[in-house]
């Protein structure tokens, strides 16, 4: 199971869709306070739709708290645009902890800098500033899931008889 993880996440609709692929994929979703919306907020609902019975949330404080209280949180991968090399070079393992920055400003400085070996990136052309979080962290969640074959999806849907 992946973790996905909200650095102060900023936009409610952004937060919905990444809980709606969390509910799909079976990922958990961490956030990361402070966030720039209240929780129960209606248009983090409306976008995660009906989805939100199949999401295991979980809410901290800080940085701080999120690693006291998952100590086993070793296997990280930082998404961010300063990154040095691609996400497709990454070794995603079942497990592993996904962490997002807020939107207007990306993941702290001093988190990025500790985890050097661990920040990646979408690649993208020099003059987009970056996609819309939500769109990121599906596109990695499914590059994890591929990697790791994923775990308890379908990967057919009702076309798989045939015609």
């Amino acid at each position: 199971m992946l973790n996905v993880v909200l650095v102060e996440p900023e936009i409610p609709q952004n937060c919905g869709n990444i809980a709606r692929t969390c509910a799909a994929t079976s990922a958990r979703l961490h956030l990361i306070r402070p966030l720039g919306f209240d929780i129960s907020d209606r248009a983090v609902k409306r976008a995660g739709l009906d989805y939100w019975h199949l999401v295991e949330v979980f809410d901290y404080e800080n940085l701080d708290d999120f690693f006291r209280r998952n100590p086993d949180a070793a296997d990280i991968w930082l998404t961010t645009t300063k990154a040095p090399r691609p996400y497709t070079s990454a070794e995603f393992r079942d497990g592993c902890w996904l962490f997002f920055g807020k939107e207007t400003a990306g993941l702290p400085a001093d988190f990025r800098k500790a985890h050097y070996d661990r920040c990646i990136r979408l690649p993208m052309r020099a003059e987009a500033r970056s996609l819309n979080l939500s769109n990121t962290v599906a596109i990695c969640v499914y590059e994890a899931l591929r990697q790791i074959g994923f775990p308890g999806l379908s990967g057919e849907g009702e076309m798989a008889g045939g015609r």
